[in-house]
């Protein structure tokens, strides 16, 4: 039998590993309990940075990242910044922040494409009006110039018409950068006759100075007359805008393997990389035009040219410097929009330059020889007193025996053919040819009767035919 010390004993040992075991789960469970709560404080500052970062992430977007994403869509040389955080690319949030951007660049070039076209659509009906408006106004003056003779009031008129035309040639500008038609139909021209009339729209007129190498009758066909007045006139006022109003532009005409280039170089400053750059853009036409592009306010001149080459196909470059170290522009018309006019049925405007170039006959007939040229040798002399109607004007005139058959030599070879005389050679030859008359005829009237008198008709003919042969 178990004495009652010994239970006691075994209870409170019993007891005594309770207490200890109970102390071991409690210490057990207390430190479980704190490296919890460590670990939920460590959550908790995990969450609280990721919130930091994610709302400073956010805010980033919202102040830096999706401005530069908006104006990138108008300058595409804009940078757009990255992430604050550079780990978070490539991570769902970064995709997810980079999916907005995306999503933002295509609403506002949808949103700019649509209000620009509002914009073009609105000008479009406004220049429309202001054009009518100018050729009413041009028809007005053109009447007045007719009417009226006074020196003083026609030069008024004048100067009044050019600031027409200046103001009609802006708004032709601004109508076909909106998508307008140049808004004249023309015929067949003369090149030149384009060239100039697209110097003349503008002030400095006076400063251009056009070289003409081209073959005589060179034209362009009908719906490519009014495009290049306009590309050149556009690029005459570049180069007069931008050099010093003392210096030339010059313009030359020259004849190239695929058609015709016009090359336009003035003196002016130039331009840097990035403006040639720009400029070479706009003046391909391979991109759209949109009038937020062109600046405030809008320069139009090389959208315009940008619009024509595409529209008619045409080349314009800009890239390359003058020799007189501005800009030189250069305008090439391809072979299928090139023509060819007579001169004699229709010449370009008289104040168009000459070309520098002759037209060579293709079959050149031979002249006949006048009746009075040396070397006739079947010439029949007169008989006295016979008179010829060559002779009523009463001076005599010098005959060709006919030398005998046994003192013939060969036959000689004749004589070259030589090209058609131009009017202003034929002006002079007929006023050396008055010239002379009138002085044989006061001789006349001095010598005494009977006697002989050298006449000067033949003489002068024949030295002015050798002149303007070797002229030409």
């Amino acid at each position: 039998m178990i004495e009652l010390p010994d239970l006691v004993a075994g209870g409170l040992a019993a007891g005594t590993l309770s207490a200890l075991a109970l102390g071991g789960g409690l210490l057990r469970l207390r430190r479980q309990q704190t490296r919890q709560r460590a670990e939920i404080t460590a959550l908790r500052t995990r969450l609280d940075g990721s919130l930091r970062a994610f709302t400073a992430e956010v805010e980033h977007l919202a102040a830096r990242r999706v401005p530069a994403a908006a104006q990138q869509v108008a300058h595409p040389h804009l940078a757009v910044p990255g992430p604050l955080q550079p780990l978070t690319a490539g991570t769902p949030l970064g995709i997810a922040l980079e999916n907005v951007l995306l999503a933002l660049r295509s609403e506002v070039a949808s949103q700019r494409t649509r209000v620009d076209a509002a914009a073009q659509a609105g000008m479009r009906g406004a220049t429309r009006e202001i054009q009518a408006a100018l050729y009413r106004l041009q028809d007005a003056l053109r009447q007045l110039q007719q009417r009226y003779d006074e020196p003083e009031l026609a030069q008024t008129l004048f100067r009044l018409d050019h600031e027409n035309e200046q103001s009609l040639r802006r708004a032709q500008v601004a109508a076909v950068v909106c998508g307008a038609w140049v808004g004249l139909a023309r015929e067949e021209s003369h090149l030149v006759d384009a060239v100039t009339g697209g110097q003349a729209r503008l002030a400095g007129y006076q400063r251009v100075e056009v070289h003409n190498h081209l073959e005589p009758g060179t034209a362009l066909v009908s719906h490519a007359v009014e495009p290049v007045a306009i590309i050149v006139a556009e690029l005459l006022d570049n180069a007069l805008r931008h050099s010093a109003p003392d210096t030339e532009v010059v313009v030359s005409l020259e004849h190239v393997h695929h058609g015709v280039c016009v090359t336009v170089d003035d003196a002016g400053l130039g331009m840097t990389r990035d403006e040639r750059d720009r400029a070479q853009r706009l003046v391909a036409g391979d991109t759209p035009i949109l009038l937020t592009d062109l600046g405030d306010p809008p320069r139009m001149g090389l959208a315009a040219i940008g619009r024509l080459t595409r529209q008619f196909d045409l080349a314009v470059d800009v890239s390359s410097a003058s020799p007189y170290g501005g800009v030189r522009a250069v305008l090439r018309v391809d072979s299928h929009l090139l023509s060819r006019l007579d001169p004699a049925d229709r010449p370009p405007a008289p104040s168009a330059p000459r070309t520098t170039r002759r037209s060579v006959p293709t079959a050149p007939a031979p002249a006949p020889a006048p009746a009075h040229a040396y070397g006739t040798e079947d010439a029949v002399p007169d008989a006295p007193g016979h008179r010829t109607p060559a002779d009523e004007d009463g001076l005599p005139q010098r005959r060709r025996r006919p030398r005998p058959a046994a003192a013939a030599g060969p036959p000689t070879a004749p004589e070259p053919t030589r090209p058609a005389r131009r009017p202003e050679e034929s002006a002079a030859a007929l006023g050396a040819l008055q010239t002379g008359t009138a002085a044989a005829r006061a001789g006349a009237g001095a010598a005494p009767a009977g006697a002989a008198r050298p006449t000067t008709r033949d003489t002068d003919h024949t030295d002015h035919t050798d002149h303007e042969g070797g002229a030409a």
